[in-house]
């Protein structure tokens, strides 16, 4: 994902906002908290679209990889809107890609990646995506090149 990722990019939206606890000593959102964005937009859209139930659900989701540019400083007070697509879905996986901006701009002030495998819950082996969390994946699938 490039500096030129911009909300067009993205077919799925949640505002999420920032915390007083969010920010560093430098004044800006720590590196670490663009990671628990990430998290509640792809769980929330998981829970809301594809009817994941994260506490009675045989078959879960683990991270097993993730990445995250960081290109203009996001700061508490501000709302940040989530945007979400897929880049890439498989039989047991899914990356999910995550621009980051403020409420001013088009352009993403960060992007990020992680991948989820999909795992029988009592077993943790990889397992096929469920058909109602691979149907809503699918309509937020992007077309790179296109």
């Amino acid at each position: 994902m490039s500096r030129t990722e911009t909300r067009n990019d993205y077919k799925y939206f949640m505002t999420i906002p920032t915390r007083w606890m969010d920010n560093d000593i430098y004044g800006h959102v720590n590196n670490v908290v663009y990671y628990s964005y990430v998290d509640t937009v792809s769980n929330a859209y998981l829970i809301e679209e594809g009817g994941l139930d994260i506490h009675g659900d045989s078959v879960i989701g683990i991270a097993v990889e993730s990445h995250c540019n960081y290109y203009t400083p996001l700061a508490f007070p501000e709302s940040i809107d989530a945007g979400l697509r897929v880049g890439h879905l498989g039989r047991t996986s899914a990356r999910y890609e995550i621009g980051l901006f403020s409420k001013s701009s088009d352009t993403a002030c960060a992007a990020a990646h992680f991948v989820h495998v999909f795992v029988d819950r009592d077993t943790n082996k990889p397992v096929p995506i469920p058909e109602k969390i691979r149907i809503c994946l699918a309509r937020i699938l992007h077309q790179h090149g296109g």
